[in-house]
């Protein structure tokens, strides 16, 4: 039993943080201090109230010791516990006493429930408010010193950092349509380690976004060898109102485009950027530029329409000083290399666009450079005032350029009175080809009369197409395009009718030149009216003959002659109808020196002039009667009509047989019975063309005096038709049919190609215009090749496979031995057209033969 003695159950334990003078003995406790708060005590298995006794504030929640609470003093605390803290955040008011046990459980009085719903709708209220934390800009202010960072571009487009990074490797950067207020300030920064001086329209620029981290990983900024310096700049579509003058420091810009931008002014420092050829500030607001830009020497390109330009100093740089000195246009630690200012205004200048601004005549300097091929002075006021006589000089000083082509004045403000002064002139205009006045006061009188001693031919027709060597296109009035054909047919139209045969045999132009005046100063020379030699075409149209019907009314028309002439009736003699086989032995047809028959198309007829309708069963009054006109009826409408053509007397000759544009029977006509002999032994060539042909073809039989089929029709594979038909044939032409590439399987096309006992082979195959997709066959025949292997049976040289819808050329292909090898216009992309461009078929064969390494 231990000998500590025991404290009594009356005697209380020492509270927490009581003093002790010995172990186990406790001292006599004394009063609380004023400001310090003590924790009440507790006696085991009793508990009692604790009082407030004269105190500014106690928590409800005193600290208690285990499983005893005594009655605790505060005097006059002002200074509350931690707990106390608590207190005040819950109550409404520091003043109020914590609530017992007892009184939490009494019930709430109407007046105290109706406050609490109160209460909670508001808090319901003001949590549903609109919070200042919810507005991302003002958290945005409050925190300027971070940059926001970039969202991603609607169009796809790497970020603005990005973008200015990479032109270190690629020496260009396009900073287009970014609603940019000036050239970023980083772009000075991180090409040249500068930053330029804040401009006037743009006081504060926004920061760049810091990158990210993947992004900042993946940009690493690149080794010095891999640096070029800047030569194209495009900031097209933004906001630009001026141009730092820092710029100048690039030294290697080439290129600078700068249009549908808010520029008023250049720096003077854009001017020594001496290396510079292409400048476009079209679509600003520009009112004069700098004097200095003139005697750039390396400009080629300049637009500067859409402006508000007032002037065109061009010798205002070289007038009156002396020769400039050479600068340096090199920029950096070694320089570069001494490149002197012009000494003339922009000797390079090749386009010049100044549209579209306040330029009178007399702002224009006649000291124009003299490079200049295509110059754009439209919608200016060049006469405005008394500006005539100043326009007469300036299209003086025009007339004078050797080089200039293409001038357009279109709604400017230009009379007749500009040609004043090169009326009498010499050889104005030595190369122009286009002379636009559209939408002015020029008439074609006055500019006729003021270029009469024009070196080339003078027209007035508008086409699509660029005027033809010799030949000066004048624009009067408004434009009115027209195709070549529309013109040519309008030429005919007037001259069968005979308008200008009375022009014709006073001595005036002919007919093909009703348009134009004559260009030199000599008097005219009287011109012949040339007979019109027409077409088989137009003739059979006018015989109205391009159609079945019309055929058999010429036939009925040329039996009531015949009858009518039997009867006595004043007609004249008959003459006997000739026969088909006598027929293609015209003249008209076969030609006995080349050994060539040409068969006439057979399209459908065009409307006649005398009504519109498609369909009609009246005679037309142009119908004519004769030997020429029955032989054109006897010819039969079949694409290929060999029953008739073997029954010539010249088929065992025959050498070239053209048979193009033949639609209207697309069969072939052949004998009744099958030959074993060749028909046509000796054919070498034979055209198809036009002629709409597929892959099959229907055979009719028939004799050559029938005009029916003596037995039904089948369908043939056309390519070995052909090959068993003409096996003499060396070229053969299919263009513009609708031939696909099943038809050119690599049998098919051996027995065709490839010479064999008894067959040729072919040298010369055209299929452009067709629908051929691939080339599987041709790439089976050139493995033949494989390993510098020769093919005796091999004799083609030329292969025509243009505007066609291949979509890829096989590397296989370049082992034909071709001379000539044709693919415009298909639909592959690889090679590219420069490949044979540059150097034709040898190139493109050698370009695919590497593809095979």
């Amino acid at each position: 039993m231990s000998r500590i003695p025991m404290p009594s159950r009356s005697t209380p334990q020492p509270s927490r943080g009581t003093p002790q003078s010995s172990r186990g003995t406790p001292q006599r406790r004394l009063a609380p201090s004023p400001t310090k708060l003590t924790a009440p005590t507790e006696s085991p298995r009793l508990r009692t109230k604790s009082t407030v006794t004269r105190t500014t504030s106690l928590a409800p929640d005193a600290a208690e010791t285990p499983r005893v609470r005594t009655k605790s003093t505060v005097a006059r605390s002002t200074t509350p516990s931690k707990p106390m803290k608590k207190a005040f955040a819950d109550t409404d008011s520091f003043l109020d006493k914590p609530k017992s046990s007892q009184d939490e459980a009494k019930p709430l009085s109407i007046k105290e429930a109706i406050a609490l719903k109160r209460a909670e709708a508001k808090k319901t209220q003001t949590r549903g408010a609109p919070s200042p934390l919810d507005n991302l800009g003002s958290l945005a202010d409050a925190i300027p010193d971070v940059p926001p960072a970039e969202d991603d571009d609607i169009l796809g487009r790497p970020p603005l950092r990005q973008t200015i990074e990479q032109a270190k490797t690629t020496g260009s950067i396009n900073l287009s349509t970014r609603s940019l207020q000036c050239i970023p300030s980083a772009l000075f920064d991180l090409h040249l380690g500068i930053t330029p001086e804040p401009l006037k329209s743009v006081p504060e620029e926004p920061p760049l976004p810091p990158p990210s981290e993947v992004r900042r990983r993946a940009n690493q900024s690149p080794a010095w060898f891999d640096t070029r310096d800047l030569e194209i700049i495009k900031a097209w579509g933004n906001e630009i109102v001026e141009i730092q003058p820092e710029i100048s420091l690039f030294g290697s810009l080439k290129s600078i485009d700068l249009h549908k931008n808010k520029i008023v002014s250049l720096p003077d420092q854009f001017t020594e950027l001496l290396s510079l050829t292409t400048l476009d500030l079209s679509h600003n607001a520009l009112t004069s530029l700098p004097v200095d830009l003139f005697s750039l020497p390396a400009l080629s390109n300049l637009n500067v329409g859409n402006n508000a330009l007032t002037s065109l100093p061009f010798s205002s740089t070289f007038s009156g000083s002396k020769p400039q000195k050479p600068r340096s246009s090199g920029r950096g630690l070694f320089g570069g290399p001494e490149v002197a200012r012009a000494s003339a205004p922009l000797p390079k200048l090749a386009i010049f666009d100044a549209s579209s601004n306040h330029l009178t005549a007399e702002s224009i300097d006649t000291n124009i450079p003299k490079s200049i091929v295509n110059l754009d002075l439209s919608g200016n006021p060049l006469e405005s005032g008394e500006g005539s006589q100043a326009s007469a000089k300036l299209l003086a000083a025009l007339s004078t350029l050797q080089k200039l082509k293409v001038f357009r004045c279109e709604k400017a403000e230009i009379s007749d009175n500009a040609f004043d002064s090169i009326s009498h002139s010499s050889r104005p205009f030595p190369v122009v080809a286009v002379l636009d006045f559209g939408s002015t006061s020029v008439t074609e009188s006055g500019a006729a009369r003021g270029l009469k001693t024009l070196s080339q031919e003078l027209t007035f027709d508008i086409t699509n197409d660029d005027p033809p060597p010799g030949v000066a296109r004048v624009i009067i009035g408004k434009q009115i395009v027209r195709e070549a054909w529309e013109i040519e047919a309008e030429r005919r139209s007037k001259s069968r009718t005979g308008k200008t045969a009375d022009e014709s045999e006073q001595g005036v132009f002919p007919p093909s030149r009703s348009k134009s005046v004559q260009s030199n100063s000599r008097p005219p020379v009287p011109v012949l009216k040339a007979p019109v030699v027409k077409e088989q075409w137009e003739i059979d149209a006018e015989q109205g003959l391009l159609t079945e019907g019309g055929r058999r009314r010429a036939r009925a028309a040329a039996a009531a002659a015949a009858e009518s002439a039997d009867l006595g009736l004043g007609a004249p003699p008959r003459q006997s109808s000739p026969t088909k086989a006598s027929s293609l032995a015209d003249p008209q047809y076969y030609t006995a020196k080349t050994e060539t028959l040409v068969l006439p198309a057979s399209t459908a007829a065009p409307k006649l002039t005398g009504h519109a309708r498609a369909i009609s069963l009246a005679a037309t009054p142009l119908l004519k009667s004769g030997p020429a006109a029955a032989s054109s009826v006897a010819l039969p409408t079949a694409t290929l009509p060999l029953s008739l053509i073997a029954a010539q007397p010249f088929s065992q000759t025959l050498k070239v047989l053209l048979l193009k544009n033949r639609r209207m029977d697309r069969s072939f006509a052949l004998p009744p019975m099958p030959h074993s002999e060749v028909l046509l032994p000796r054919l070498e060539e034979l055209s198809l063309e036009g002629c709409n042909l597929g892959d099959s073809v229907s055979i009719s039989h028939v004799s050559a005096e029938e005009t029916t089929p003596v037995h039904p029709s089948e369908t043939k594979p056309l390519l070995p038709l052909l090959t068993e038909l003409f096996p003499g044939l060396r070229s053969l032409d299919l263009s513009y049919n609708t031939i696909t590439s099943a038809a050119l399987t690599t049998p098919v096309l051996s027995s065709l190609i490839l010479s064999s006992p008894g067959r040729k082979g072919l040298q010369q195959l055209h299929l452009r215009g067709n629908r051929i997709t691939e080339l599987d066959g041709f790439q089976d025949i050139a493995s033949m090749f494989k390993g510098n292997r020769t093919v005796p049976e091999w004799g083609m040289d030329e292969l025509d496979v243009r505007d066609n819808e291949i979509g890829k050329l096989h590397s296989e292909l370049g082992l034909l031995p071709l001379d000539i090898f044709l693919v415009d216009g298909n639909v592959f992309r690889v090679p590219a057209r420069r490949v044979w461009e540059r150097e034709g078929t040898k190139g493109l064969l050698s370009w695919l033969r590497g593809r095979m390494d």
